[in-house]
């Protein structure tokens, strides 16, 4: 009854299943290790910035340009802050409340964080000098930006040199979290923390980074440094995970198809051995319009016995 199998038809069927479903394991199981070197790269990543930020500080100029390697890491830079540019950024959550960051601007010395360039304390005398500024976030403080007595209990950043130790960040970019590019923003507030935004606010460069301080004085909260971009896993690594599961999908569909085919096949052998046949299809007549002439079969069918004679 399963003679079929043998037939040139099968040979076809059979050796497609036999390749098909290797190869559907196969790439099923090396999309999975896919996913699992992505895991494992992204838990070593993260592993690598925990120690990163519990490791000694290290100058500002050893960290720049700010990569996925040095984000997060802990900087220290010296100079003096401009405490004409202190600058509020809206609209920025922590422990689930709305709030703002505090950020003033620190005008880097020379030769103390091992960064190119220094410079005075203070506005347009500290411009002619060249130096650049690094943006610090002193921290973050609960309420409306636009509240003045919620601003009034912004402290004011000391003079005079300071140390300042915190984690570096990357410039933020629009479509980040919390950032705002709409504009129209009040005088002293800032949307986006990069030096684009900074360049027509203050009259000196500023560093394509800044850093968000480990210390927060007065009602400031110390704002946790983020993730580096790209660092997390990414939508990669779950398109990995899906294609595992279509890959072994495809196994199983191939799996079932054979025996499908295999049963019909077996089937209809059987009722063939039984003498089970099904009826042969009859030719369906034609019909004729009202009047219209007989075809000759019709006129033969339809011819009198007496017309034959």
């Amino acid at each position: 009854m399963y003679r079929f199998l043998l037939t040139p038809r099968w040979w076809v069927i059979n050796v497609f299943t036999l390749l098909a479903i290797p190869v559907c394991l196969f790439m099923g199981s090396w999309q999975l290790s896919r996913f699992e070197t992505r895991v494992n790269t992204h838990n070593q990543q993260q592993d690598e910035a925990s120690a990163a930020r519990k490791a000694a500080a290290r100058p500002l100029g050893d960290l720049l340009p700010v990569t996925a390697k040095t984000s997060g890491e802990r900087a220290t830079a010296t100079g003096r802050y401009d405490t004409a540019h202190q600058l509020l950024v809206p609209d920025r959550r922590l422990d689930g409340r709305d709030g703002f960051y505090v950020l003033t601007l620190l005008r880097v010395d020379e030769g103390k964080d091992g960064a190119k360039g220094g410079g005075r304390s203070e506005g347009e005398d500290a411009a002619e000098d060249g130096a650049k500024a690094l943006p610090v976030v002193r921290g973050w403080l609960p309420g409306d930006a636009d509240d003045p007595a919620v601003t009034a209990k912004v402290p004011a950043p000391p003079s005079g040199e300071v140390t300042v130790t915190g984690a570096l960040q990357a410039s933020e970019h629009q479509g980040g979290d919390g950032v705002s590019t709409s504009g129209g923003l009040p005088r002293g507030q800032l949307g986006m923390i990069s030096a684009a935004s900074l360049v027509n606010l203050v009259p000196y460069q500023v560093y394509d980074a800044w850093v968000t301080s480990a210390e927060a004085p007065g009602a400031l909260k110390p704002v946790p440094p983020t993730a580096a971009e790209g660092t997390g896993l990414d939508i990669k690594a779950f398109q990995n995970l899906g294609y595992t599961g279509e890959w072994f999908v495809f196994a199983g569909f191939v799996v079932f198809m054979w025996f499908r085919l295999f049963r019909r096949e077996a089937e209809t052998a059987r009722d063939l051995a039984l003498g089970i046949t099904p009826p042969e299809p009859t030719a369906p007549t034609v019909p004729t319009a009202p009047g219209a002439d007989p075809t000759p079969d019709d006129a033969e069918r339809t011819r009198s016995p007496s017309a034959t004679a």
